[in-house]
């Protein structure tokens, strides 16, 4: 989960509660589902925080957030803006990369603890929303570094271009740097070109931001030192680019939410395109519609309609009653920093940690059957207890991954007939670059789980029972879902003979048949490598990791290793 740092006595002097300690601040934060996680050597508190809320990214969203717990602040806040003086035209810009935002914030007292929280907040929406630049790049400059262009704009008189430049063209000093580069040299000669060419190097023309003087930005890339904010800097112009509207104009809400927290006014910018103009930082709200009975039903609790309301103004939202002959309902205004909103059901989440989860009593569910195990819950706990009882750690990993960890480290082709080879069901919007699709496979879980354990002592005999799923049209729903049993033996005696005894074992603990006819499989080592047929089915493979896999995971001993659908075991 991703983590933000906070400055605990910058969160005391945002909120206003100086009166509150430490463990008093820890108690709040938790109750806003921030779970403090350790401190840094500066004693700051490191907060890990659901992906979802990523106006939390900086301590001034954190203090946002706890100023409304405390009842400070209610309902919807959006600052006032001035009208735009400046604007950003947009011309013949790379076909990968066609869209750009802006604002303009002033009035900033830029002191060290701000402009840490600025970086931080940057560098958090870059990893997350903007999944590391690619989708979007933020870009911050000193207002009084930039001269606006004249383009005979009746609107907006002092404007900048977002273009697209030949990449031995132009040249402007980077960030960090001090010679004047081309943009193709940037990606060659710097440090931050380089570690971010990847994103842009295969583009005919680099996106590029110029001004009156000259080139000033290289997104999403890197700035250039020309604007470079620093403590001095008391206006700020910020530009973003990206390859969705939606995504950057969101990034940009919470940028400029951070920043006016600080004191600072935003300003607005007009955005050109050739066919429309948009004026942004867009702070409009949107509504979303929730029943009383929903509320009533999934929090467990009684509520009056006030209350309902006197909740949804502390979680920062507004709301208005409807009422009907036989329903009540709330029409819901959300602030337009916040990017997870999308269902009835997260605003009864907000309701609830207003409430206060730790309020709500447990009680019996209002029906007359009485629970029990599924079959299939069963069945996993008893193959669970099996390879625990064989030597194996129990492993609970994500079920999502990316294409990269699930194929091509594993040396598995997509949509190959191997197992693992199932053709990829990818998640539309992922948050992060590190979850992009459901795993097809549970294997590759466990070998990133034995790279980031080379420091642990060894033997490690890792198991895991989970989720793997595949595309299949066959299925109504197109996706094709099975638990799947995977283990892994990594010493330096790791084998094919060990791998075989534990899964015979399991075998013979389920009273199955057990065959093992070689066959290949990419992951594994030719001749070492075998089908799992159980009952004369064929389920699964077995054999000894390639020792190409092995160096790919910065692994130094051998490891064998298994995996079979968990169906396979049933009587």
């Amino acid at each position: 989960m991703p983590t933000v740092e906070v400055d605990p006595d910058e969160l005391r002097r945002l909120t206003g509660h100086d009166e509150k300690d430490d463990e008093q601040l820890k108690d709040d934060l938790f109750g806003l589902g921030l779970e403090f996680e350790g401190e840094t050597e500066d004693g700051e508190f490191e907060l890990e925080f659901a992906p979802d809320r990523l106006d939390r990214l900086s301590v001034e969203g954190v203090a946002r957030s706890l100023r409304y717990q405390y009842g400070d602040d209610r309902g919807v806040y959006v600052p006032n803006t001035n009208s735009a003086e400046w604007s950003i035209h947009v011309e013949d810009v790379p076909d990968e990369r066609p869209y750009v935002t802006g604002a303009i914030v002033r009035g900033l007292d830029m002191d060290e603890e701000a402009l840490e929280s600025l970086i931080q907040v940057q560098e958090k929406l870059h990893a997350t929303m903007g999944r590391q630049r690619a989708k979007g790049a933020i870009g911050v400059h000193d207002l009084t570094m930039l001269k606006g262009e004249d383009l005979g704009d009746e609107d907006s008189r002092k404007s900048v271009t977002y273009t697209g430049i030949d990449p031995e063209g132009d040249t402007m000093v980077p960030l960090e740097g001090d010679a004047e580069l081309t943009l193709a040299e940037v990606l060659t000669d710097h440090h931050i070109g380089q570690e971010y060419a990847d994103l842009v190097e295969d583009y005919d023309s680099f996106p590029a931001i110029y001004d009156e003087i000259g080139l000033f930005s290289f997104p999403p890339v890197v700035n250039g030192r020309r604007t470079e904010v620093s403590e001095d800097s008391r206006d700020l112009f910020i530009e973003m680019t990206g390859t969705d509207q939606w995504t950057i104009d969101k990034m940009l809400n919470i940028v400029c939410y951070s920043l006016e927290a600080r004191g600072g006014k935003v300003e607005e910018v007009r955005v050109v395109y050739e066919d429309r103009d948009l004026v942004r930082p867009d702070f409009e709200t949107k509504t979303k519609t929730v029943t009383h009975d929903d509320i009533e039903t999934m929090l467990g609790v009684d509520l009056d309609p006030t209350d309902v309301v006197d909740l949804v103004e502390r979680a920062g939202m507004d709301a208005t009653t409807e009422e009907t002959d036989d329903t009540v309902s709330y029409e819901v205004e959300v602030p337009p920093y916040r990017t997870d909103v999308l269902h009835p059901v997260d605003l009864i989440d907000d309701v609830g940690r207003a409430y206060g989860f730790n309020e709500l009593e447990p009680r019996y569910p209002d029906v007359s059957t009485v629970g029990g195990r599924h079959e299939r819950s069963r069945l996993e706990r008893a193959a669970r207890e099996t390879l625990v009882g064989l030597g194996f750690e129990d492993l609970l990993n994500f079920y999502l991954i990316d294409e990269e960890q699930n194929y091509e480290r594993m040396g598995v082709e997509q949509g190959s007939d191997v197992v693992g080879g199932g053709e990829a069901v990818t998640i539309q919007e992922p948050y992060s670059e590190d979850f992009t699709m459901v795993r097809s496979w549970a294997l590759p879980s466990i070998m990133m789980v034995l790279e980031n354990n080379t420091h642990r002592a060894y033997p490690q005999d890792l198991a895991e029972i989970g989720l793997a799923v595949e595309v299949d049209e066959s299925e109504n729903t197109n996706v094709a879902e099975h638990r799947t049993v995977a283990a892994a033996l990594c010493h330096d005696g790791a084998s094919y003979e060990d791998a075989k005894a534990r899964l015979q074992a399991i075998a013979d603990a389920f009273d199955k048949d057990l065959e093992t006819p070689s066959t290949e499989h990419p992951t594994f080592i030719p001749g070492r490598t075998a089908s799992v047929v159980l009952d004369g089915e064929d389920v699964g493979v077995i054999g000894e990791v390639h020792p190409e896999i092995i160096v790919e995971h910065d692994l130094e001993l051998p490891v064998a290793a298994f995996e079979f659908r968990l169906d396979a075991l049933q009587s």
